[in-house]
């Protein structure tokens, strides 16, 4: 079990056209035995949090902020006192196959690659007997997953672990994180699904623009939402029950790359108003706060 605060911690990529703001000043902080679900559209940070919490972010720089893991700091741990005491040990990430394809710098046909990366593991045959090539998507995700958790970590950051994968294997996945709780095991897990986060989390941060917008109990999120992000990813969720209509979020998220002043959320928020321009204070909810100046 692990107690783990994030404070103001913001990252950069650094580009040929410039910095590129991908984090900013986020911070939460999780009890002993709490898990977080981290939601959000694509490019709002969510896998820049979790590769800077085990300092695997390729091209990016931690460039304020700190983490803390068990009331000591590890942000400015060496990276030999971090391989040897924490990375795998205590924190584990579990990531996509094309988020490890893209780490690894493999080039070419997307299955061929695939399929070296599974050669790279050097899998036994007397344990897989079989060749990567033959393996389903579903199967290469669950190597990946038991490769995360061989060292027994106790905290595992899960980075879209169901997409692209059929619903029978993401209810094996899910069942098997929730199984991990049960024995102790803390949970990150980073997803454009809120659906399934209320399953597994206790916790659930709601990225945008590189900012959370909202952090609260996931009971607290879904049933009281503050942020009008949140209430947008909310009501874009089909429902079996009723004659909900689906909305949808319009607009674009904004660019990172030289971020206008104030709520970033500002063009396409519904109740934007002109104090919307200035950077939103942070206001303190029942379980946690909310960046939004509907709540001043």
């Amino acid at each position: 079990m692990v107690k783990m605060q994030i404070s103001d911690l913001s990252v950069n990529y650094e580009t040929s056209s410039g910095d590129v703001h991908a984090l900013e000043n986020v911070e939460f902080q999780l009890e002993d035995n709490e898990s977080i679900g981290i939601a959000g559209e694509s490019g709002c940070g969510k896998s820049t949090l979790g590769l800077s919490i085990i300092k695997m972010i390729q091209g990016g720089k931690i460039i304020a902020g700190e983490i803390t893991l068990d009331e000591k700091s590890i942000s400015n741990m060496s990276e030999s006192e971090f391989d040897d005491t924490i990375r795998w040990k205590v924190f584990t990430i579990e990531q996509q196959f094309d988020q490890i394809l893209k780490q690894h710098d493999f080039t070419g046909d997307f299955q061929k690659t695939m399929h070296n990366s599974l050669d790279t593991v050097n899998l036994s045959h007397s344990i897989l007997k079989k060749y990567p090539h033959e393996l389903s998507g579903g199967m290469k995700q669950r190597i990946v997953l038991a490769m995360a958790l061989l060292l027994e970590p106790k905290f595992v950051i899960a980075d879209e672990p169901t997409t692209a994968l059929d619903v029978l294997i993401q209810a094996q996945i899910i069942n098997l994180l929730k199984s991990l709780k049960k024995n102790g095991v803390s949970i990150m897990l980073i997803t454009h699904d809120l659906a399934i986060l209320s399953e597994i989390v206790e916790k659930i941060g709601i990225m945008y623009g590189g900012k959370m917008v909202e952090f609260g109990s996931s009971t607290e999120v879904y049933r009281k939402p503050k942020h009008p992000y949140t209430k947008g990813l909310l009501d874009s969720i089909p429902t079996l029950r009723g004659e909900k209509k689906l909305k949808f979020i319009p607009g674009n998220p904004p660019n990172l790359l030289s971020p206008e002043p104030g709520c970033r959320f500002f063009d396409r928020c519904p109740e934007a108003m002109d104090k919307c321009k200035k950077n939103p204070p942070k206001i303190k909810t029942d379980s946690g706060y909310v960046l939004c100046w509907l709540y001043e």
